[in-house]
């Protein structure tokens, strides 16, 4: 056991499994504290939630609710790309776009997203339409400062360089510009994710019929409290999962571009 822990990899893994363990022994402690005045908490222990998953996954009642809310985390982060990048650009390229843009997207950007339920509401009525604003809302602004940053750090000799080969504005963008930023853009797309996996869960309380979010007031109404704790521990792993895969595109890229 020693041995294998002098591996990095293999300490890395034990002290992660050691932290988990540890995060459920508190959880446990927790709920054992509460059901002395609390007799429903009871059912919110470890035991309990484990074995509501279990038979959640068995009988696939999970699988409509889990692809919708993924499916909604996609649209979020695909528009908050398809705004956040162009957006991105146009500020690092430009110190007056920069400078004439810098507080009012401060300012935007400490507003909670969730602040604007009411109104997305009221404009694009019940459905998915006011979730997929408020999460493209949330995640847009890590990804605009994240390409602006990048652009600002492009060695200008690159730009040089293909200036005096005659490039044309499409070829330096997706030859020198794309490829010199992805980093910091996959970095932006990684906090987004983050951003946009805490939002969902309440935005999928706006009156949808589907989403883990919705589920989560299902539990509640039915008292089923332990299928409560077992979607808390669901999208728990789901958000970790995802933060690993949006890592792993991160570091993928990046020892690549090194080793070219």
């Amino acid at each position: 056991m020693i041995r294998s822990l002098k591996n990095p990899a293999s300490a890395a893994w034990a002290y992660g499994i050691a932290g988990l363990a540890a995060l459920v022994a508190l959880w446990w402690l927790g709920a054992y504290l509460l059901q002395s005045g609390i007799p429903l908490a009871s059912a919110l222990r470890p035991g309990p939630a484990f074995s509501s998953l279990y038979e959640l996954i068995v009988q696939n009642q999970l699988t409509t609710h889990t692809f919708m809310s993924m499916k909604r985390v996609a649209v979020g982060l695909a528009l908050a790309l398809l705004l956040g990048v162009p957006i991105g650009l146009a500020i690092g390229s430009s110190r007056m776009l920069e400078k004439s843009t810098s507080s009012a997207f401060q300012f935007l950007r400490m507003i909670s997203p969730l602040s604007w339920m009411p109104i997305a509401v009221m404009v694009f009525g019940i459905g998915d339409a006011p979730i997929y604003f408020l999460l493209t809302f949330a995640a847009v602004w890590p990804i605009i400062l994240n390409t602006a940053a990048g652009v600002k750090q492009l060695n200008p000799k690159w730009l040089l360089l293909a200036k005096s080969l005659s490039a044309t504005r499409t070829e330096v963008l997706f030859r020198i510009v794309i490829p010199g930023i992805l980093g910091h853009i996959l970095t932006g797309v990684r906090l987004a994710i983050g951003i946009i996996w805490i939002v969902l869960v309440p935005c999928e309380m706006l009156g949808v019929s589907s989403g883990l979010g919705y589920f989560i007031l299902d539990t509640r109404d039915r008292l089923a409290y332990s299928e409560l704790m077992a979607v808390i521990v669901l999208i728990g792993a789901l958000g970790f999962a995802l933060d690993i895969l949006a890592q792993k595109l991160y570091q993928y890229w990046t020892h690549s571009t090194s080793n070219d």
